[in-house]
């Protein structure tokens, strides 16, 4: 997204995204183009000051990129913010993303066992001999006849793990420019009754790379809580106008 874009963006009120709270935990559904956390720039809105105005103890048990929306999980004590973190460090929570990607792809329990070595400053590449083990499970949802909706469960948790793993495919998440991945236009999809004006110019059906954090499980002190985020406008939007057009 570019800089002049995020401006029009309008921040949500805090209250708005969360999807479950109690003593311990708050569960969000995270829009996109919000950091999870505080960037170099600094002064920059993020869910985490959003979430210390909301409670003050808030702390953020993992993060998601920029672009991604979803599930994030926020504890509100230090106590519960370990059990999390321990959760994620020991692999067991079950994370569960959907994503739109170009061509037609049959993923059947398709594991991508590919090392990534995270280069710095937010560039990642695929090193066997130097990356850390990273593993993603991909199961494809629904076929259309130029793009797929696939379900990607990352077994662990490297920095853009999803996004490249599926990129090693060729199968790039749409919007992604970072890993090849273009934009979806109407005009693409839409063959007849498109027309723009000559002063338009046509603007992507979804302004951001299509990954979003569906659902995640996990279980702390013995009792375990599934937590699943709809779709956010873009992503609901992009996958209709899919069936639609493009079926």
């Amino acid at each position: 997204m570019k800089q002049s874009e995020g401006k029009l963006f309008k921040y949500p009120k805090f209250p708005e995204l969360i999807i479950h709270e109690d003593d311990n935990i708050i569960v969000i559904n995270k829009p996109p183009f919000i950091a999870s956390l505080d960037e170099r720039e600094g002064g920059e809105v993020n869910i985490l000051r959003l979430a210390k105005k909301y409670f003050a103890e808030a702390q953020i048990c993992h993060r998601l990129d920029k672009e991604t929306s979803g599930i994030l999980l926020i504890a509100k004590n230090p106590e519960t913010y370990r059990l999390i973190s321990i959760e994620f460090e020991k692999r067991r929570v079950d994370k569960i993303y959907h994503a739109v990607i170009e061509g037609t792809h049959v993923f059947n329990d398709l594991k991508v066992d590919l090392p990534i070595l995270n280069q710095g400053n937010k560039n990642v590449s695929i090193d066997r001999y130097n990356g850390k083990a990273a593993e993603t499970i991909f199961n494809s949802i629904q076929y259309f006849k130029h793009y797929t909706l696939v379900e990607c469960k990352p077994i662990t948790g490297r920095m853009h793990q999803i996004r490249i793993h599926l990129a090693t495919q060729h199968a790039a998440i749409v919007g992604d420019d970072m890993y090849r991945g273009k934009p979806v236009y109407l005009s693409q999809i839409k063959k007849r009754g498109f027309t723009l004006s000559k002063d338009e110019d046509e603007q992507p059906i979804m302004k951001r790379f299509a990954l979003h954090s569906k659902k995640v499980t996990f279980t702390i002190d013995q009792k375990q809580y599934t937590f699943e985020a709809p779709y956010p406008k873009d992503f609901a939007i992009l996958v209709k106008q899919l069936e639609k057009f493009d079926a």
